[in-house]
């Protein structure tokens, strides 16, 4: 869907549906949905008196003008109560507008700036969200599906702004659509199935998004991973056919004057759980567990797109936790790139081996910050719930603050965890450095724990985001399936530290 910034007035534009708000409880429509009401005889209007449309948020009704106004439908969203009005409701209401106009199969579309009146939203604020939202809504995996895709709508968005000169709308469209593209990416690659979405494929992907945004981009193949002594990865990786691979993007490479923030991804194309496997049910959802990889490539597009004044490098270590021969087994000992040993105690806990290997290799960036994501742990999803907010842990406060900063504007919820002395104890062995796992309690601090003694610079955070790859709840941005998420929190962060505050 093309999206772009008009000049024109909305009870005056020719169009398949345009698209109206209303706060909730409101008892007098506002701004232009009252001209829009004046226009229609009062139809909004008696919505309301008669109780048909309350302005409840996610709420969508559908007026018919007859004439009274060139666009053939008027689509009226509810923004819920005024005081409680944010960005992300703006996304939501964009959404399910959006969402009732391709199932009209309304080609040509227009819509108010929501939430720039009473709302007090910035125009480029709301041309942000408003186009995210739709962007987002309307994404459609097909897959492997053999009938022919059906016919998009709506192909147009026009965004009604008074004069042709304001370039704010344009400038919030451009960074919408950068970031919609960049979720996309993500919910593809968790979405593909495991023997299409290898870790040979996303380094496919991630070198073409490279090739089309201008990044830097290296692959390792095994025997580079093994040049760098990277036990621990390749210590995943040994029981698979499928060979392992060591992702790495940068935005600015080279650009030593600039802050360098580095982000981390766990890529394991599939989980079987290795010898100490999943039960045929927890491994139905496995092909997702390299959705913090897929985020951090998703994100880097993102940052490729916004220019953001920043160097970020992104480094996803990708490979397949398999059951063969050639496995490894619960009780060996594997050696870290950084010397570590690590005695295996579950096969299953593999996603932090990728991590550890590749903490060590980001210290070569000399970063001002790592930040590390993961689909790590089921006692994350036990401790926070399914599709409610993923765990943060962090070594440094700002780092922490921005973080939840950008969670609270992208709706992309993170809730800070401890890091505790005492779950080191859990963590200890009699054979190695380190167990790679503390047992069934505490499990989700003893994990990041674990990640903390591959990190040896004074500004990192750990994002467990195991209960937020598939649902996010009733989001109707999010479809069915993979819900990209990271993508959207990684790049607002990233804004933020690049100096890019939001009012």
């Amino acid at each position: 869907m093309d999206i772009r910034a008009v000049a024109g007035r909305l009870e005056s534009y020719a169009a398949d549906a345009v698209i109206v708000n209303l706060f909730e409880n409101v008892t007098e429509p506002g701004s232009a949905t009252a001209v829009m009401d004046q226009a229609l005889n009062g139809s909004i209007r008696d919505l309301i008196t008669d109780g048909d449309f309350t302005g409840k948020a996610g709420q969508v009704s559908v007026l018919y003008p007859r004439g009274a106004v060139p666009a053939r439908r008027v689509i009226l969203a509810g923004l819920g109560a005024p005081e409680k009005l944010t960005v992300d409701a703006v996304r939501r209401a964009a959404a399910s507008a959006i969402l009732k106009a391709r199932e009209l199969k309304a080609a040509h579309v227009a819509s108010v700036l929501h939430g720039t009146g009473a709302g007090g939203l910035a125009i480029e604020e709301s041309a942000r969200a408003i186009t995210e939202g739709s962007l987002m809504a309307l994404y459609d995996y097909r897959g492997q599906k053999s009938s022919e895709k059906p016919e998009a709508f709506p192909k147009q968005l026009d965004l009604l702004i008074l004069d042709d000169k304001d370039t704010r709308a344009a400038e919030g469209i451009q960074q919408g659509m950068a970031v919609a593209a960049g979720v996309a990416v993500a919910r593809d690659l968790a979405n593909l199935p495991p023997n299409i979405c290898t870790p040979d494929y996303m380094a496919q992907v991630a070198t073409e998004l490279a090739q089309t945004a201008g990044l830097k981009v290296e692959v390792l193949e095994r025997r580079q991973i093994e040049a760098l002594k990277m036990g621990a990865l390749l210590g995943v990786a040994q029981g698979s056919d499928t060979p392992p691979r060591f992702i790495i993007l940068e935005h600015n490479a080279g650009r030593d004057d600039l802050d360098t923030v580095v982000l981390v991804g766990k890529g394991v194309t599939f989980d079987t759980g290795g010898y100490s496997i999943k039960t045929a049910e927890g491994m139905v959802s496995m092909k997702g567990d390299m959705s913090g990889g897929a985020a951090v490539i998703g994100a880097l597009g993102v940052v490729a797109g916004l220019k953001l004044p920043l160097r970020v490098v992104g480094l996803i270590p990708a490979a397949d936790n398999m059951i063969s021969g050639h496995a490894y087994r619960p009780q060996d000992v594997l050696t870290a790139s950084n010397g570590v040993t690590i005695e295996v105690i579950s096969t299953d806990a593999e996603g932090r081996l990728l991590l550890a290997d590749a903490l060590v290799y980001a210290s070569r960036y000399q970063p001002s910050a790592v930040v590390d994501i993961a689909t790590l742990t089921g006692a994350c999803v036990v401790a926070l719930g399914e599709g409610v907010a993923a765990g943060l842990f962090s070594t440094d406060d700002r780092l922490r603050d921005t973080l939840l900063a950008a969670a609270d504007f992208t709706a992309e919820r993170l809730w800070p965890m401890p890091l505790f002395p005492e779950y080191e104890k859990a963590i200890e062995s009699q054979t190695a450095d380190l167990k790679n796992t503390g047992g069934r309690t505490g499990g989700v601090g003893t994990s990041a724990t674990f990640l903390k003694h591959f990190v040896d610079y004074p500004a990192w955070a750990h994002i467990d985001m195991a209960g937020m790859m598939t649902t996010m709840g009733d989001v109707p941005y999010v479809p069915k399936g993979a819900t990209g998420y990271g993508v959207r929190l990684l790049a607002e962060f990233l804004q933020r530290w690049a100096g890019r505050e939001k009012a």
